[in-house]
Order: C-alpha cells, then structure tokens, then sequence
C-alpha cells in the first residue's frame, strides 16, 4: 500500500516536472504548444534565443524584427513552417535556412526586401510555398535566387515594385504550379517577351494571376494587361538590318553629304557675289 500510495504522490509531481520543463523550454514571450512556438505580435526586434530545438512551426509574424542574425534559426532542423510576415526586413542573411532541410512553408510577406539575392534559400529543398508578396521595394530578383528548390509549387511575388523577371529564375522552379505576379509596375519592352512567353506556354498549367499584371511602361503599353501583348507587340524587337539596307544606308548618307557640301558651297558663292555687288554699288555712289 506504501508503495502504491508514494506512486499515486510520484505521479502529480512527474507531469509538474514535465510542465516545468516545457515551460523552461519556451522563449518568453513566446507561447508554446508542443512543436509550435507562436512568438506573434509581441514587438519583437529580434529572433528570440534558446527556441526549443523541436521546433515545428514557428511564428514571428506582426513584430519589428528589421534583421536576422546569422545561425539564429541554424538548429531548428525540424523547422517545416516559418513565419515572419509584417515585420521591418531589408534583407535575407546568406545561410538563413541552411539547416532547414524540412522547411515546406515560409511566409516573408509585408516586410522591406527589395532584392532576393542568389541562394538566399540553400538548403530548403523541401520547400514548397514562398511568400515575397507585399514587399513594396522588391525591385530586383536574382537569376539564382530559387536555385535549390526543386519542390517549390506556390510562389507570391505579387505587389512588390518588380519590372522585369529573369526566366533563369523561374526555370529552376520544375514544380512550380502556382505563380502570383499582380500588383507590380511591368515594363513591358522586348526584354520581357522571353518571360511572357514562358508565361503563356505555363499557364495552362501554372496557376498565375498574370491576368490582373499590367505593364507600367514603356508608355504606348501603360495600362494595358501583360498577357494582352501578342507577338505583333514585339515585332520591332526582331528587325535586323541585311547588307542591301547597309548599302542603301551608305548610299543615303553619301548623297546627302554631297548635298551638305553643294549647299554651302552655292550659299558661299551667292553670299561672295552679294558682297561684291553691295561694294560695287557702294563706289558707284561715291
């Protein structure tokens, strides 16, 4: 009965220990619940430190965080959903995710990027939905920014301040379904007929917002929907010159230099003969 009464004691004080220790094992202010950890909303400027090493889904979401310091979330290897949306980036630190090999989701939008640089997502090869949408800054994507994920299928590059996209950055996408793109200031020159044409030939099977993306230049095109250009559109962007038009050319440019030099002569000469008439008129009077 002693023994029986001291494990029914035992037991209450185990779970109490067990509590504590989760407990330890929680940043404040964060809240903890067992692989997540919700650190949202608490006007954090940084990442906080000691997060427990099981991590699963962790939220930084609505805070002030304006950098990540290198190896903050280097430990996290069962990280799969990251969240720092609404915070103050300017940029992603090279080897962010350099350990989150189960990394599937990872929402950045509503912060300050204005560049993705070359493998800012090494080591994410499970990812499979990027969040960029509402960077209004974001001008510039490199063509190496998505090398490495080969599983991608959503990305969100919607309401950035983008005009133009690399296809090299979108051709290391091979499982790419879902691509936003609405919402930026497009121009729409004959650099970007390689990107529409990529566009139409995945549409079919690449969900894509590409419907609402307009072009913001060049300015006989402002306005008017990116998928709305047609090959005529960029017709001029394929005119090559043969050796006839070089020759004809040549040929123009000569004659109106023989032209030039006719011209002033004859205006030197009738300019001369003004001249001598306007002496000679000048003697006679005299």
């Amino acid at each position: 009965l002693s023994a029986a009464a001291g494990a029914m004691l035992l037991g209450p004080l185990l779970v109490a220990v067990a509590v504590a220790a989760v407990a330890l094992g929680c940043p404040a202010p964060c809240r903890c619940h067992g692989q997540a950890v919700d650190c949202s909303g608490q006007r954090l400027a940084a990442v906080p430190p000691e997060l427990p090493l099981d991590t699963g889904n962790l939220s930084l979401a609505h805070n002030r965080i304006a950098s990540i310091a290198p190896g903050s979330l280097a430990c996290l290897a069962e990280l799969r959903v990251l969240d720092l949306r609404n915070n103050s980036l300017a940029e992603l630190p090279a080897g962010l995710l350099g350990a989150a090999a189960r990394l599937a989701h990872l929402d950045l939008s509503y912060n300050n990027l204005s560049h993705v640089a070359a493998d800012a997502f090494a080591g994410a090869r499970a990812l499979l939905r990027l969040d960029l949408s509402h960077n209004a800054a974001l001008r510039g994507v490199h063509p190496r920014a998505f090398r490495g994920l080969p599983q991608l299928r959503e990305l969100d590059l919607s309401h950035g301040a983008l005009g133009a996209l690399s296809l090299e950055a979108l051709e290391a996408l091979p499982g790419l379904v879902s691509l936003r793109i609405g919402g930026n200031p497009w121009v729409c020159g004959c650099a970007v007929e390689p990107f529409l044409k990529w566009l139409r030939n995945r549409v079919q099977r690449c969900s894509s917002d590409s419907q609402t993306a307009e072009c913001r230049a060049p300015p006989e095109v402002a306005g008017a929907p990116l998928l709305s250009l047609t090959d005529e559109s960029f017709q001029a962007c394929h005119l090559t010159l043969t050796l006839d038009d070089y020759l004809f050319i040549a040929f123009v440019g000569f004659v109106v230099s023989i032209a030039s030099v006719a011209t002033n002569f004859l205006l030197g000469v009738t300019a001369n003969c003004c001249h001598r008439w306007s002496k000679a008129s000048e003697d006679e009077e005299v």
